[in-house]
């Protein structure tokens, strides 16, 4: 969110969808598929200029109409040419019902990678998102810690396309920090908050798709990922009440000093 990458984000999720879906074809797990594929587009995307506001929007133009081309062939041919059914929904849409325990270790695995970049890097990944002229004055690494930035991304978007798919994986991605970012005035509270709203979303939504079994008659559950995309969703807007209350507190506040003067 700092960085404005938040498009950057998305295009992400379009290359694992590409690289979920391949994975399918060729019978290896989509986690695999979401990490190489995630991987390889945030090293394309810092490559051809990532790090400038303008060769930045093109990096990402290009990787994503690229993997979305992609991502309509593999789920093309997963469809037509693959006896497994629901590919297309399991990557694009995803559900955390149906991760295989032996896919546990791996998410473990990438989910350490990516926070232990994310501490060895805060200092100057801080300093560089608010500001890359200080930062190189500073005599940080810029591009260093882009590259290592983009791949702790590619990982964290791997890892929330397992949970709700591709498609829907963005509001994962951006919904908590942007909430957090509302409702905190320090980065190390926001940070925590952010973490806060996205495992309690996803607990919740959890629960709620859990207990929809038992909604109407026909006893079909909903899709789990519509209610922890929802309970974002819904937490954003949230958290944009307090800011709002407390204008119109000093609105008032103002309008009636005005007119204790004009009296």
């Amino acid at each position: 969110m700092l960085r404005g990458q938040a498009f950057g984000g998305h295009a992400l999720t379009d290359v694992s969808t590409a690289g979920g879906s391949g994975a399918l074809l060729i019978g290896i797990a989509p986690i695999a598929g979401f990490v190489v594929g995630g991987v390889a587009g945030a090293g394309v995307m810092e490559a051809i200029g990532v790090r400038r506001p303008r060769g930045r929007d093109l990096a990402t133009g290009i990787v994503l109409g690229a993997a979305t081309g992609l991502a309509a062939l593999f789920l093309y041919l997963d469809s037509t040419t693959s006896a497994t059914t629901g590919a297309s929904q399991q990557i694009l849409f995803g559900s955390i019902f149906v991760v295989s325990s032996s896919t546990i270790p791996y998410v473990i695995a990438f989910g350490v990678v990516t926070l232990g970049l994310i501490c060895l890097l805060y200092r100057p990944l801080l300093l560089s998102s608010l500001s890359n002229d200080i930062a190189r004055a500073r005599g940080i690494p810029v591009r260093a810690v882009g590259a290592s930035y983009m791949l702790a991304l590619a990982l964290s978007v791997g890892l929330a396309s397992l949970v709700i798919g591709t498609i829907l994986s963005t509001a994962l991605l951006i919904g908590p920090p942007g909430a957090a970012l509302r409702l905190a005035r320090r980065m190390n509270r926001a940070i925590v908050l952010a973490v806060l709203v996205g495992v309690g979303a996803t607990w919740l939504g959890v629960l709620l798709a859990y207990d929809s079994y038992y909604w109407g008659s026909s006893q079909n559950g909903w899709p789990v990922s519509f209610f922890i995309v929802a309970v974002v969703f819904v937490t954003y807007l949230a958290s944009g009440l307090p800011a709002r209350l407390a204008r119109q507190k000093v609105l008032r506040t103002t309008r009636l000093r005005a007119g204790n003067v004009a009296r």
